[in-house]
């Protein structure tokens, strides 16, 4: 998440937000967000309801919730989608900030 936090105004000014979600409750999560100071949004999932949704994989062998990422455009279609195989495979925010770029430049078209 720390990638995130570090460009998370890049991200805003390709006009996009930030949306993490995560298996702890409220309360976890508030005090999380304190101490990282983050500023994007962080979502509570403890009963995997959002995770379920968009298919986010578990595996209790290496700790939990694997990665999964999206890109969904103000119309809420998923544009982009990644689903990691470890916690390590995360795409670089370079990679999504592109994608956002093509999503407004069709947009304009």
């Amino acid at each position: 998440m720390m990638q995130l936090h570090q460009d998370y105004q890049r991200f805003l000014d390709a006009g996009a937000e930030v949306l993490v979600t995560g298996p702890d409750d409220m309360e976890a999560f508030q005090k999380y967000w304190k101490e990282h100071d983050y500023r994007f949004v962080g979502l509570p999932d403890p009963a995997h309801k959002v995770a379920d949704l968009y298919g986010q994989q578990v595996n209790t062998l290496k700790l939990g919730r694997m990665p999964a990422q999206f890109v969904i455009d103000k119309a809420g279609m998923i544009r982009y989608s990644h689903f990691g195989g470890s916690m390590r495979d995360i795409p670089p925010n370079q990679e999504v900030l592109d994608i956002l770029v093509r999503i407004n430049e069709e947009e304009k078209a």
